[in-house]
């Protein structure tokens, strides 16, 4: 049985197949693939002859299990011949996504002599004499560490530094396309604190900036704030800040909507990891003054005697599970687990509510099932609208920080970030199914890291 969540192109297979060339042959493979919850993609003439036929046929599906029913169905074909199935995510990851290219041609002894020994001696000594000039000739003006320890990777979970390897040469891809930066995955096998602090500054000085990414809290707290005051480049979690960010900037323009203030809102977080913390931290930072904070135990309030001193910013005199806090609520927000949050404690919530499901792959309420009932609902999935994904922040904060030259990322750069990212979306274009620009919208870094510069100088803060 094929799964109800939609299919997608994170699973997706291309068939090579040969069948007889003859008409409805193709007709009654694609309707087999359809009847089995599949999803067509391209299909490409490969070879025909007066009697047969290849082709590649991609389809998508919802999961792996879906993509097992899909090659069975496609097995089970008569006259239909399956010659190969590859899954394209696995195609596109082999040998890895990224590589170092040479910005300068080695054609002959003169250049081998300026690259290298002994023209290179010269430089190296330029910077001894003064080390801002690293700036000016490495690519420390231009590069990033993406960092993890592998213990909170995706909603995977503790998989480790080898399994997070993917996900980092994904993000260090993503720096290069939207922001021009060179990133490189360093993926540590240690999960000690300290260790992970010590690493990190030691391969500081080839780096204009540190991307935290996938530490587990609250170890990552402790890891971000004593980077932060111990290194001269800035250090920024994405879990935290880029995700707090973007939910922000799609926050604001909700609002917009619904003729609501962010002062006034009543706003549910359910999730109080990494991104919830931050999450509400930024949104405190935006006005917000009604918010309340769930976990797994319920609403952190100051009855409990478990919560860590990020919590303990957020607990109020209320108690109770999720159902009873979201009544009344006008805003929700979701970085928790799929399947939280339940049709009927959306009725319970005000007028005109907000939903915000970010849990992925799958959020805490599908939009289908309240999408009559509420104002506007965004989640952290491409295939649904208003889609709340962290690379609308990073690579334009990145870009504004190593610019501006900046030791740190601070509060007002973010808030900063969040409005640069909402303006983008003009009052004529702003509606309930489009509250945030795309991912591909190239104005976006560009914009983002404006933003940073310019607080960068008002605060002071920019030495570039």
């Amino acid at each position: 049985m094929a799964s109800d969540l939609t299919p997608n192109p994170s699973f997706s297979l291309t068939f090579r197949v040969q069948m007889p060339n003859r008409p409805g042959m193709l007709s009654m493979v694609i309707k087999a693939l359809a009847d089995g919850g599949g999803m067509l993609g391209p299909i490409d003439l490969i070879q025909q002859t007066r009697k047969i036929s290849v082709r590649d046929i991609t389809v998508y599906a919802s999961s792996s299990e879906h993509e097992d029913e899909l090659i069975s169905i496609m097995k089970l074909l008569e006259e239909v011949r399956v010659l190969n199935v590859s899954d394209r995510t696995f195609d596109l990851h082999k040998g890895g996504k990224i590589s170092v290219q040479s910005k300068t041609a080695i054609r002959g002894q003169d250049d081998l002599a300026m690259a290298y020994t002994p023209g290179v001696g010269r430089v190296c000594l330029a910077i001894a004499t003064d080390r801002s000039r690293v700036y000016d000739y490495t690519i420390k003006s231009n590069t990033v560490a993406v960092v993890t320890d592998g213990s909170a990777v995706l909603g995977l979970g503790n998989i480790g530094a080898e399994a997070a390897l993917p996900v980092m040469e994904g993000k260090a891809m993503l720096f290069k396309e939207f922001a021009n930066l060179d990133a490189f995955p360093i993926c540590l096998a240690t999960q000690e604190v300290e260790e992970i602090i010590n690493t990190i500054k030691h391969i500081a000085p080839a780096f204009g900036g540190i991307n935290l990414e996938d530490i587990s809290a609250p170890r990552c707290f402790e890891i971000e704030r004593r980077l932060r005051a111990e290194l001269n480049i800035p250090v920024f979690h994405d879990d935290q800040h880029g995700t707090a960010i973007v939910a922000t900037a799609a926050l604001l323009n909700a609002l917009k909507i619904v003729k609501k203030d962010m002062a006034q809102v009543k706003v549910v977080i359910n999730g109080a990891g990494a991104s919830g913390i931050a999450v509400a931290r930024l949104l405190r930072q935006a006005g917000a003054k009604h918010i309340l904070m769930c976990d797994s135990k319920g609403c952190i309030h100051k009855g409990r005697s478990d919560l860590t001193p990020e919590k303990g910013e957020f607990a109020g005199e209320q108690g109770g599970d999720l159902s009873t806090v979201i009544q009344g609520a006008d805003v929700f927000i979701g970085l928790s687990v799929g399947g939280a949050l339940t049709p009927e404690m959306v009725r319970s919530m005000a007028e005109q509510a907000i939903v915000f499901a970010m849990a992925n792959p799958t959020p805490e309420i599908q939009p289908e099932l309240v999408e009559n009932e509420v104002a506007v609902i965004a989640t952290g999935r491409s295939d649904y609208p208003n889609q709340i994904n962290n690379v609308l922040a990073f690579p334009g904060i990145f870009r504004g920080a190593i610019d501006a030259r900046v030791r740190q990322i601070t509060d007002e750069m973010c808030l900063g970030a969040a409005q640069a990212i909402a303006s983008l979306v003009s009052q004529e274009e702003l509606a309930p199914d489009w509250i945030i620009p795309s991912v591909f919208d190239q104005r976006v870094a560009s914009a983002v890291s404006s933003a940073v510069i310019q607080i960068a100088r008002k605060q002071g803060l920019a030495r570039a």
